[in-house]
């Protein structure tokens, strides 16, 4: 193991963070079979540490420790509850670096992008702390003079979260401060590429006073985690960020027991740049919006579609900047673009630039199999693995792509901008609407009425103007269509954790 990987490990096993084992009832517990999983540096190849591999008993444990705690939880005063989460909030500010240093290590992503997911994480945490206090009901005008209508808020009860690897912290947070605040109890399945972060989040809700039972984390065997928590009577919410796939199986799964579910599932952004917008704003935007965390992250661009008339000149500044991006271990000093996670993930990446390129593209409609015979796209810069090896991948741009390739088509999650030229505005809508996605899009212009014009015409939870980060905890993130059901943060989110 590399010198900086054992001194994060060292310091993060004294400072009580490096956890391997499952979180049930307050305790620390191993698999009952003992199996185990290894969790890898993507960057290096090298095992950190092996964590349990989890299954159906373990995660029955962990609900029925969540079902009895949800009692004496949920009946904490507001207050009571708020007070907790804030001191949680202190902990993970407290220990921002030791966690930033944790994702880089498990999840691989840039020291600087790592402590901001800190940052982002918690405030999930602070706000929910803030609004537990301001979860309201209605008072109702009788209809009969001697009656008393009112609407009051009540728990879910216990919840099972569901998070991805990307943002091992943020998703977690996102879902758990809400789901606490609300009073509800929750069980959390993390995904087992990324654990530790959410073991060491679990290690400070202890710190913070937050009862034995409130929290459980279990990790492992996804499908039969999933079945157990499906399956449960007592479990009356999921909760689940991940592949739209997935997210339909548990779908249909919460059926047996009618279970609310919130789904935040995938996504295909566009990222629309008209002939009128800002060169450089849209250049520094479509930057972010693609090649934070790799290309990892559902609100990524995944189609970046230029105007005819700025196209040549947007696609030369633009390809200048991803040339620019450093490759490298996330620990490095300056390294703007980790590894992918793993080796599926690069797999994916080639397959899609290999049918971008090919001169035939297979088009499906319904039944009907449809060869069209396409100029191929052209890779501007990069579209190959790295020099460095592992799961690094060259920031690529790709030009002259169609809309019927499968990088127009499907979320490549990688570190690919694809460019697709459009000439009109409604050219633009109907391009950029054109998928069963609808999570995120982006615009870059200069009018005003175009920029209104245009959001309201996307088809998209989220829609960021002449801006490539735009989420925050203060503001509802969620998808339309296929992207999912339900928002998080804000105040919108809250109501996803309420009767």
């Amino acid at each position: 193991m590399s010198t900086e990987a054992e001194n994060v490990i060292a310091r993060l096993k004294n400072s009580g963070l490096l956890r391997s084992q499952g979180l049930i009832a307050g305790k620390w517990v191993d698999s009952h079979d003992r199996k185990t999983i290894k969790v890898c540096n993507p960057a290096t190849g090298e095992v950190i540490v092996d964590i349990p591999c989890m299954g159906q008993k373990e995660t029955n444990d962990a609900i029925s420790s969540a079902y009895e705690a949800f009692y004496s939880w949920s009946k904490l005063t507001a207050t009571e509850r708020s007070k907790y989460l804030r001191k949680w909030y202190d902990l993970l500010i407290a220990h921002k670096e030791d966690l930033g240093q944790l994702i880089t290590l498990e999840q691989g992503k840039p020291l600087k992008e790592s402590l901001g997911e800190v940052s982002y994480g918690a405030g999930f945490i602070e706000f929910s702390a803030e609004e537990a206090k301001r979860i309201y009901g209605d008072i109702i005008p009788a209809t009969l003079p001697d009656r008393r209508l009112f609407v009051l808020k009540q728990p879910v009860g216990v919840v099972g979260a569901i998070t991805p690897w990307n943002f091992p912290l943020a998703m977690i947070t996102r879902k758990v401060g809400p789901a606490l605040a609300c009073g509800c109890t929750v069980v959390i399945k993390p995904s087992e590429l990324t654990p530790l972060t959410a073991l060491a989040a679990a290690e400070l809700s202890l710190q913070a006073g937050i009862p034995p039972g409130v929290v459980n984390v279990v990790m492992g065997n996804a499908a039969d985690i999933g079945d157990a928590l499906l399956a449960s009577t007592q479990v009356r919410k999921i909760t689940f960020t991940g592949s739209t796939a997935v997210g339909k199986k548990l779908m249909a799964g919460a059926a047996g027991t009618v279970k609310r579910v919130s789904l935040e599932l995938g996504g295909n952004a566009p990222c629309i740049v008209f002939d009128d917008a800002d060169l450089d704003v849209a250049v520094k935007g479509a930057l972010a919006a693609k090649f934070r965390n790799s290309g990892q992250t559902c609100v990524c661009a995944n189609r970046v579609l230029v105007q005819e008339g700025i196209y040549e000149k947007f696609a030369n500044a633009f390809s200048k900047a991803v040339q620019n991006l450093q490759v490298g271990d996330g620990f490095t000093e300056g390294v703007a673009q980790g590894p992918l996670i793993n080796e599926a993930a690069v797999q994916k990446v080639e397959s899609f630039i290999k049918d971008a390129i090919s001169k035939v593209c297979l088009l499906s409609y319904s039944v009907e199999l449809v060869i069209a015979d396409l100029e191929g796209a052209k890779v501007l810069l990069g579209g190959k693995r790295h020099s460095l090896g592992m799961t690094f991948y060259e920031p690529t741009v790709i030009g002259d792509v169609k809309s019927e390739m499968l990088l127009s088509r499907e979320e490549v999650f990688g570190p690919v901008a694809p460019l697709l030229l459009f000439k009109t505005e409604e050219e633009a809508i109907r391009l950029a609407n054109d998928t069963n996605a609808g999570l995120a899009a982006y615009i870059f212009t200069n009018s005003i009425q175009r920029s209104w014009r245009v959001s309201e015409a996307l088809e998209y939870g989220l829609v960021g103007i002449n801006e490539g980060i735009i989420s925050t905890e203060v503001a509802p993130f969620g998808g339309v269509k296929q992207s999912g059901l339900g928002r998080e943060g804000s105040k919108y989110g809250m109501d996803e954790y309420l009767e």
